[in-house]
């Protein structure tokens, strides 16, 4: 969604004027909230209260259309400056506004507010959902959640819109940093991780954008066209895995439009699917201006259209009145909007500081950042670096940390800890010199920039030229060279191939001329990338002796790297995508990212300022084939495969244990020995290989991951998984049916799935079906 410069629209009051006397009196007779029973205070709303009840207050910015404004009725106040939305009150009858933030990465709200002059009111940065996917750790996603939770609550908020966990289908998605992972397992799991740390803050959380919102291009028009199986088993499984096991409050329905109709306007997936099949019980939500068709959403079964316009109260209004909207749709989707405002703070008028903890929320996120990072190789140890060692930091990425991603994703934080201020944190120093070089290239390059607007990602300067002849002199004073890339993500724009997910030319002659002339003095190269999504590495990473993958890691970044550079924490992230050697070994790639039909005028104004996109779509050919279901079948090579991600110690597999008597779920358990030098955490990924019946199957699925506890050398641990019987299955669109075929199945534990360590067949006697 769009939030990230709108605020929220002042309110106009307009109450009737009646004796004070009889006011009390009515207000004696009325039920309230929390006091009534829900139905008799949906009756005494008055037909348009019941109209903005199911519509947000609004938004009011420059060269927004009036129709989309939408002043409201009420004694209701803008709360939290710089949130994103707010429901409408109606205080006669106890119904307080929800305030309603992003996003993804922590709190976003405006820093400063006109009644707090010389006051902050800033909120932790905490690594992209990337980075916190990649640590595989749903313990340490739920404290993350219940930290974002805790400063929601410290501001007032009362639902927070995250998760993201739409799936990485193509690195060149411009919203994937904010997404999980090409994988639906590993998504649902991290979602519903976070879902559960927030919301048993008393925080509600929203999970977005349901679905298929794979990329930006005109993501507001777009019709995505893809079948059933591939929809129900790659798109719509992680978000069932967190609907099923968090009940978040909330979901929000996505821009696009999905085989036809848009998202928000689908009875057959907000309801059929999201409420009948898989017995959600909250409330859906519409993206900022999603959709086009206001009573379409009432009917379908999105509740709640945010912001809220005035177009949409009228054309609610009108149909009503001509009869083409029941009232007793209304009266529902008002009932569930209730009910979620009987769980908000707000309802329960619990009191908040402007205060929050950001102390102790820094230093999870530092801990976070670490964890969620992939060591991707390490030759001869060039990691961890030698205590104190003189470093030659490199790369104008080495001294513009980019701690996450922009749009509604970023956060207001009070500050970014840069990677020359971490290592020197840790001990380390950098050469004299090489920080007054770049930070002067820096500012002068940005200077001469083009505007970039608001909503955009910040355009890139080239790289540096620092000439051989100052890399040679380099390599001879200090210890180690330090080369950081960095990359930019953002909302509206998907990314570019050249100088984005391939290095630029001046970046190639930079590793290169590095490599040169620290190699001929014996000494290590190190890379260090700072991005939001995979990037190609197969034509350099041989310039490099290690290569850690940072991600955006949050406001605590530098010294994040700097503890796993330090060896102060061993990695244990594993990559949740599938790095390719090139672009166009994906299956996405020969469609990414559609074709434009005739449609709207491109020059007409949309409510962002943003120009109208053209009417869109795209075939989603790839079907199930995406990312390692893709690459591991048709044995393609790979930079790293999914899953992969290196350790400062070893680990052994042994002692598996596969139980799949009976039609219960599988059972199994394995055990994990730190069989290196030190202390370290381990992934182990439980992938499943089917018989191949009247479906064509992946060769292995993952169906299960855990994660140890820190291990000692020599210490083991022995982990336990449970597979239910219907995540055997594949959904068999002409039977509507997931359908488990019978014959012998292959349980398969590994580091990654190009890496299996142990695997063991069992036999399912007969087929199985199961309802969707």
């Amino acid at each position: 969604m769009n939030s990230s410069k709108p605020r929220l629209r002042p309110l106009l009051v307009a109450a009737a004027v009646s004796p004070l006397v009889a006011q009390s009196s009515l207000a004696a007779e009325l039920p309230r909230l929390g006091q009534a029973p829900l139905e008799q205070v949906v009756a005494a709303l008055t037909v348009q209260e019941k109209v903005e009840l199911v519509t947000g207050q609004g938004m009011s910015f420059p060269g927004l259309p009036e129709d989309m404004q939408a002043p409201v009725v009420g004694s209701i106040e803008n709360k939290v400056d710089g949130a994103a939305g707010a429901t409408v009150a109606v205080p006669r009858l106890g119904i307080p506004s929800l305030v309603l933030a992003d996003g993804p990465a922590g709190v976003r709200i405006s820093p400063t507010r006109k009644d707090a002059p010389g006051r902050t009111f800033h909120a932790t940065g905490f690594p992209i959902g990337t980075a916190l996917a990649s640590s595989w750790d749903r313990v340490l996603v739920q404290r993350v959640g219940a930290a974002i939770g805790d400063e929601a609550a410290a501001y007032g908020i009362d639902v927070m819109l995250t998760p993201a966990q739409n799936i990485h289908r193509y690195p060149l998605g411009g919203r994937n940093f904010e997404y999980y992972s090409e994988d639906p397992v590993v998504s649902g799991e991290m979602a519903a991780a976070l879902v559960n740390g927030l919301q048993q803050r008393g925080v509600g959380a929203s999970i977005k954008h349901f679905a298929v919102n794979n990329h930006e291009w005109n993501r507001n028009t777009i019709n995505v066209k893809v079948d059933e199986r591939a929809l129900r088993e790659i798109y719509l499984k992680g978000f069932e895995i967190s609907a099923r096991k968090a009940q978040p409050w909330t979901v929000m329905s996505s821009y696009n439009k999905l085989n036809g109709p848009y998202t928000s306007e689908s009875h057959w997936l907000l309801t059929d699917v999201l409420r009948s099949q898989w017995g959600y019980q909250g409330v859906v939500m519409t993206d900022w201006f999603g959709g086009s068709d206001a009573v379409a959403q009432m009917q379908a079964g999105n509740e709640l259209l945010m912001p809220g316009t005035g177009k949409q109260r009228k054309a609610i209004r009108d149909a009503l009145e001509a009869g083409k909207l029941d009232l007793a749709v209304l009266d529902r989707n008002v009932t569930r909007i209730l009910e979620l405002v009987l769980r908000s703070r707000a309802f329960k008028q619990l009191p908040h500081s402007d205060q929050p903890d950001l102390k102790a929320s820094a230093a999870l996120s530092r801990m976070a950042g670490a964890q969620g990072m992939v060591l991707l190789k390490n030759e001869s140890g060039a990691l961890p670096l030698p205590a104190a060692a003189r470093l030659a930091l490199l790369g104008h990425g080495s001294y513009e940390m980019i701690a996450g991603g922009t749009g509604s994703g970023d956060v207001n934080k009070a500050y970014i800890v840069g990677l020359p201020q971490g290592l020197g944190n840790a001990g380390f120093s950098n050469a004299d010199g090489l920080e007054a070089l770049y930070t002067g290239y820096i500012g002068q390059k940005k200077a001469k920039l083009p505007r970039t607007e608001w909503y955009l990602p910040q355009r890139r300067i080239p790289e540096l030229d620092v000439g051989q002849a100052q890399l040679q002199r380099l390599a001879r004073e200090q210890d180690v060279a330090v080369v950081t890339i960095g990359r930019g993500s953002g909302e509206f724009v998907d990314r570019s191939v050249e100088g984005d997910f391939r290095l630029s030319a001046a970046e190639r002659l930079l590793l290169q001329q590095t490599a040169e002339a620290f190699h001929a003095e014996g000494k290590k190269l190190v890379v260090v990338l700072n991005i939001g999504g995979a990037i190609e590495t197969a034509s350099w990473a041989g310039l490099a002796d290690a290569i850690l993958l940072a991600w955006q890691p949050g406001q605590e970044a530098g010294d994040a790297i700097a503890d796993v550079l330090s060896g102060a924490v061993n990695p244990s992230g594993k990559l949740t995508d599938t790095f390719a050697l090139q672009l166009s070994d994906y299956p996405a790639s020969k469609g990414f990212p559609g074709k434009e039909l005739l449609g709207p005028d491109p020059d007409a104004p949309s409510p962002f300022g943003l120009k109208t996109a053209r009417a869109a779509e795209v075939e989603y050919t790839d079907g199930i084939w995406v990312g390692y279901r893709h690459f591991d079948t048709h044995k393609v090579d790979v930079a790293y495969p999914f899953g992969f991600g290196l350790s400062y110690t070893t680990f052994g597999y042994d002692a598996l244990t596969v139980d799949a008597s009976g039609e219960g779920p599988v059972r199994a358990s394995v055990r994990i020995t730190n069989t290196g030098t030190v202390a370290g955490k381990e992934v182990a990924q439980v992938y499943v290989s089917a018989p191949q019946g009247a479906l064509q199957k992946p060769t292995q699925e993952l169906r299960a991951f855990a994660k140890t506890d820190l291990l000692q050398p020599g210490q083991s641990q022995v982990l336990q998984f449970e597979i239910d019987g219907k995540d055997l299955a594949s959904f068999d669109s002409n039977r509507g049916r997931w359908v488990a075929d019978r014959g012998s199945y292959s349980l398969r534990v590994g580091a990654s799935s190009r890496d299996i360590r142990l695997q063991q067949a069992f036999e399912k006697e007969q087929e199985s079906e199961y309802t969707p």
